[in-house]
């Protein structure tokens, strides 16, 4: 089976994670700094804080940006749930923006629209959710103009883009943002096993996130509501959870951040050569925005069915039997039936509907060879043809 993404572990991710075992420090020591040190020196933030997961991450940020009841989050309804639920998890609502028919991401022109409808009925959002589907950059100073115009906080879900930029910044920079979050989920570009991480530019939503990300506990007495019994003491000020992350992750993450720029290299050399091999097949290659350089970390083709005999889910089936470990990334939130119950219907965003019954995620990622990527399109070819 060629999956469709994995992680690559070299000897040297292997020696950092184990010098870390033989340390005093298998939590909470000086690799979690380091590791959020090297990401938002890499992608040009002045803060990094690290979590478990990158659901972990937006929960803290939205949190942070005192996203509560009776708020609105709007977001994409072609990510993985975790961008939505990020909102009902500080008790506000959820709502979703249509995709962009080229970049498959969140639309700003559909943000727009609803946008103005909204301010008409007095439920404007008060953080938006752009998510750079497959490492492709949203659209983000259309998003940010818009954000200056209406008002809401924005938080970039980046867990497909690390290494990625836009407009000749890494994104994660923070220019048109408040927070960007990564993920380090072992498909993912950069690994950590799990985890994820939020960057800004903030001083005072950095705090809050790491407080938020450890029981809402500070140390810093200029943050306490009284003075300190003694040098032990500690006081919770806030309602946080328990999201840290491991040294052994942080060790995993600074050893294979080395790699970053090499890995999405990588991934731009892979894609470039499916473009070409797909050039001549009914389907539809992803369309890279000029102004960007994706993170690539899906590859994502869509069937144009009205060319071919099989149907989507023969396509996809026959490419599974044929040890193509294809997927679908991702089922629109909107369809969900827990998000179903809050009325949510399947025509409501079409766009997004039409993106899913063409959509499949063919292999992708670093260690991926030639040979492989052959392999893959030979046996497209095959399910083609079903």
């Amino acid at each position: 089976m060629i999956p469709y993404g994995r992680q690559e572990i070299t000897q040297e991710d292997i020696d950092a994670v184990v010098e870390v075992l033989k340390s005093d420090f298998l939590t909470q020591g000086p690799k979690v700094p380091e590791f959020e040190n090297t990401v938002a020196t890499h992608v040009g933030a002045k803060f990094g804080v690290a979590v478990n997961s990158a659901t972990s991450a937006l929960h803290v940020a939205c949190a942070a940006l005192d996203l509560e009841e009776g708020d609105w989050l709007w977001t994409s309804p072609v990510t993985f749930v975790a961008s939505a639920n990020c909102g009902l998890y500080c008790g506000a609502k959820v709502d979703f923006v249509d995709i962009d028919p080229r970049t498959y991401n969140l639309c700003p022109d559909a943000l727009e629209r609803k946008l103005e409808q909204a301010r008409e009925q007095d439920r404007l959002p008060k953080v938006v959710v752009p998510v750079h589907l497959s490492g492709q950059p949203c659209d983000m100073e259309r998003i940010k103009a818009l954000s200056d115009r209406y008002g809401f906080r924005i938080v970039e879900d980046a867990s497909h883009a690390i290494g990625g930029q836009y407009q000749g910044e890494f994104i994660g920079s923070g220019r048109f943002s408040d927070i960007t979050v990564f993920s380090f989920h072992p498909v993912k570009i950069v690994t950590t096993a799990e985890g994820g991480m939020a960057v800004t530019n903030d001083a005072e939503l950095a705090q809050r996130m790491e407080m938020l990300r450890s029981h809402g506990i500070t140390r810093d007495p200029t943050r306490m509501t009284h003075e300190p019994d003694g040098p032990w003491y500690y006081q919770q000020v806030g309602l946080g959870f328990n999201y840290r992350m491991t040294e052994l992750q942080a060790a995993l993450g600074v050893s294979q951040m080395a790699r970053l720029d090499d890995f999405v290299k990588r991934r731009h050399e892979l894609a470039r050569r499916y473009d070409e091999l797909l050039a001549d097949l009914p389907v539809l290659s992803p369309w890279q925005h000029p102004d960007s350089y994706s993170g690539l970390h899906l590859y994502v083709i869509r069937l144009k069915l009205g060319e071919i005999r099989a149907s989507h889910r023969e396509v996809f089936e026959s490419l599974r039997k044929q040890g193509i470990g294809v997927n679908l990334h991702y089922i629109p939130v909107h369809t969900q039936p827990f998000y179903e119950a809050m009325g949510f219907a399947p025509d409501d965003f079409p766009e997004s509907m039409r993106y899913y019954n063409e959509a499949i995620s063919i292999p992708m990622y670093h260690g991926l060879t030639f040979e492989q990527q052959d392999a893959v399109v030979a046996a497209l070819k095959q399910a083609l043809s079903v």
